[in-house]
């Protein structure tokens, strides 16, 4: 069976009637598949390589540089309110590469992101961007708080970029408070002051 973008969402969408285990284990598989043969769209460097001019609004200030780079998969969590999807916020887990190896954290309502040292930084979003359709969109965030010490330490900004999957689904809920759990997988960037 070839898994698509349309399969995933079906999948996803009659999550109430599988396992939400096996669902999630499938879509993990896909996006790690997509993600391996994807080509992407950051620099190797040490900070993100935005599709100019489309995402300038992301550009973090001069002053700033790149503390943390790290890959996310997981899913993007949605609850139905009776006319549309809420978003409810991210479950995913961040690693140290892309092959999502050296699990190096969490990252889960807030926004928050948690290292594995128990240091944390929570953002608010100041920007996004949309370069990919059928994907949730590119973000800056700005650091509200971060942990004195640790890999999150200092934080001042938060990019999320080369984003696959995780957007609402298309089709309405089966009852109020219905939950979808949408894959999905991205990179993000973190910034303190020099």
């Amino acid at each position: 069976m070839k898994l698509t973008n349309k399969t995933m969402k079906s999948l996803i969408n009659n999550h109430s009637s599988r396992s939400h285990g096996l669902v999630r284990t499938i879509a993990v598989i896909f996006l790690a598949l997509v993600q391996f043969t994807g080509t992407s769209l950051m620099a190797k460097g040490r900070e993100a390589d935005l599709p100019s001019p489309q995402c300038d609004s992301l550009n973090v200030p001069a002053g700033n540089r790149v503390s943390a780079h790290v890959y996310a998969l997981g899913v993007q969590v949605y609850r139905w309110n009776g006319t549309a999807w809420a978003f409810v916020g991210p479950d995913a887990t961040l690693y140290a590469d892309q092959g999502f190896n050296g699990q190096v954290g969490t990252h889960y309502v807030g926004p928050t992101w948690e290292a594995e040292d128990g240091s944390k930084v929570v953002a608010a979003k100041f920007a996004d961007c949309l370069p990919n359709r059928g994907a949730i969109p590119w973000l800056r965030l700005d650091a509200v708080t971060s942990s004195p010490q640790g890999r999150f330490a200092g934080v001042t900004h938060v990019q999320r970029v080369n984003t696959i999957g995780g957007t609402a689904p298309a089709t309405a809920g089966t009852f109020v408070g219905d939950e979808a759990r949408v894959p999905y997988t991205a990179e993000y960037y973190f910034y303190r002051s020099e």
